[in-house]
């Protein structure tokens, strides 16, 4: 494969990181270091119920320092494995620069709003009051979304579930409202030690830079370029932040990286020229998928897009098919499922003639891609189409034998069987989601991978009622990624239906209130 990729593996096995080693280009690796393990039955500290000692959503034994939530020690699980040494990742080295879009930061804020205004709203209440605004009466609304008037009325009154995608797209199409409207605003990032004062905003400056269309009105000036091994360094540390759900470091870090990746591909030429424009791609593909996170999704399709566009410029057809994964995710994010569905399938197309003899690179962005088509497939309510892609996807991670994360996939069977949750949950068999994820032992894959899937389960959970077990699943997966479940949609729309149930469980409110997602939203 082209573009000197460099590195190594990011972080210990069974995670194999997103750099694959080469005679040139040594392995860049973060400071991970574990002891201890699993007790062989432990008991949750907070619902008191027993869990096995390798089965399950989440696995305890790979916490890393400081992720952890903020909280006092007996919110924390009695039978935590103990933990030695420190992820350099979230250290302020002293190369860091101050932050270039400082200056432009009020300025890169406006058009935000006030950002959480509007977060403790249900989607149902979102639904009637731009039903409201449009001056549509519910018997009008149900028509157009072919539903009763009597389930909408319980939409609205929070008494009946709305958490299909393909549904929620259909009534922001009725009501001419992007989807983002509906499954909610951005949440406010909060300040930490990992990602001091300077956040989102900083960010958006960062894609906003007009480098990015017009290279070639900028001049490096007397800036000098850093080195190409230091940005691919930089790149391997801050993907293993995100594969570890630490967003305080994406926050802080990503716009340095992406000012260093643009003064890069503006210093070098020729083959130094396309390993510039390769770690730009990447540092693109990172904020794609952070900002999707934070429900920034127009923001996060600048960013893929942004890196696609570096990715054609390194001339590699692995991170081409890399960069179309991402953009698809990001349409996918603003509901544009067929387009997103169209585009990850013509990358996946874009590779198969060199399926023959494939790398373990190309064959995990190869399935990747159709894993993207499953799920676009899924939201589309697509149930045949899902059904084909998912399978191509299996294939392909039968062929790959094992769970790997090459180029920060983390692809494998595991997460074939994480999309096949996701997929059941989305085309509304809640059942059969249970079924997948809820025995799923997930421990060879990153904890982002980790906690998404109990997120998804938790969420098949609540649809059966079954709401001690999703809570359990929440908390489970808190321990190890704070902030991917603190900033999700998906959890705090669980969250939230949970809170808006008769009599809500005490651990429900007490989440609520570390995550800032409030007990009601208002009265209509």
């Amino acid at each position: 494969m082209s573009g000197g990729l460099a590195g190594g593996r990011a972080s210990p096995p069974p995670h194999h990181g997103g750099w694959e080693q080469t005679a040139d280009h040594p392995p860049a690796q973060p400071s991970w270091r574990y002891a201890g393990g699993e007790s062989a039955a432990t008991v949750h500290s907070r619902t008191g119920r027993a869990s096995g000692p390798s089965r399950g959503v989440v696995r305890r034994s790979s916490i890393p320092p400081s992720a952890a939530p903020c909280q006092s020690p007996r919110h924390r699980h009695r039978h935590a494995p103990v933990i030695r040494g420190e992820l350099n990742v979230g250290a302020v080295r002293a190369e860091d620069r101050e932050n270039p879009y400082r200056v432009r930061r009020a300025s890169a804020g406006q058009g935000d709003g006030v950002r959480g205004m509007t977060d403790d709203m249900t989607i149902g209440q979102r639904v009637a009051f731009y039903r409201r605004r449009r001056g549509l009466s519910q018997e009008v609304l149900a028509g157009l979304v072919g539903k009763t008037q009597e389930w909408l009325r319980k939409v609205e009154t929070n008494r009946a579930d709305l958490d299909r995608l393909s549904v929620i797209r259909a009534i922001a199409k009725a009501l001419d409202v992007p989807l983002g409207d509906l499954i909610g605003a951005p949440s406010l990032f909060e300040w930490s030690d990992d990602s001091g004062r300077e956040t989102i905003p900083a960010l958006r400056a960062a894609l906003h830079d007009y480098r990015h269309l017009a290279p070639a009105l900028a001049s490096a000036g007397d800036v000098e370029a850093p080195a190409l091994r230091e940005i691919e360094n930089d790149v391997a540390e801050i993907w293993t932040a995100y594969q570890h759900s630490r967003y305080g470091i994406l926050a802080r870090r990503l716009p340095h990286l992406i000012h260093d990746c643009l003064t890069a591909t503006e210093a070098y030429d020729g083959d130094e020229g396309r390993r510039a424009h390769t770690m730009t791609a990447y540092a693109h593909q990172l904020a794609a998928l952070f900002l999707t996170k934070l429900s920034e999704g127009d923001l996060a399709w600048t960013a893929a897009s942004r890196g696609l566009a570096a990715a054609n410029a390194s001339q590699d057809h692995v991170v081409i098919g890399s960069l179309s994964r991402s953009a698809a995710h990001s349409l996918a994010a603003i509901g544009e499922y067929a387009q997103a569905r169209g585009l990850a399938a013509t990358a996946a197309q874009f590779l198969e003639p060199r399926l023959g003899k494939p790398t373990p690179q190309l064959l995990s962005v190869y399935g990747s891609l159709h894993l993207v088509c499953a799920l676009a497939a899924a939201r589309n309510d697509d149930r045949a189409s899902a059904d084909t892609h998912i399978a191509e996807a299996d294939a392909a991670a039968q062929r790959l034998g094992a769970d790997g994360n090459h180029l920060w996939t983390a692809f494998g069977p595991t997460n074939v069987l994480i999309h096949k949750t996701t997929i059941a949950i989305e085309l509304g068999d809640a059942q059969r989601a249970i079924a997948i994820g809820a025995p799923l032992d997930t421990s060879t894959v990153p904890v982002e991978r980790q906690v998404r899937h109990a997120i998804e389960t938790a969420r098949a959970l609540a649809r059966w009622n079954r709401i001690d077990d999703a809570l359990a699943t929440l908390l489970d997966a808190e321990v190890i990624g704070p902030d991917q479940v603190r900033y999700h949609r998906l959890s705090r729309d669980l969250v939230r239906d949970i809170l808006t149930r008769p009599r809500p469980p005490r651990l429900a409110v007490e989440l609520s209130d570390r995550m800032g997602v409030r007990p009601e939203g208002p009265r209509w």
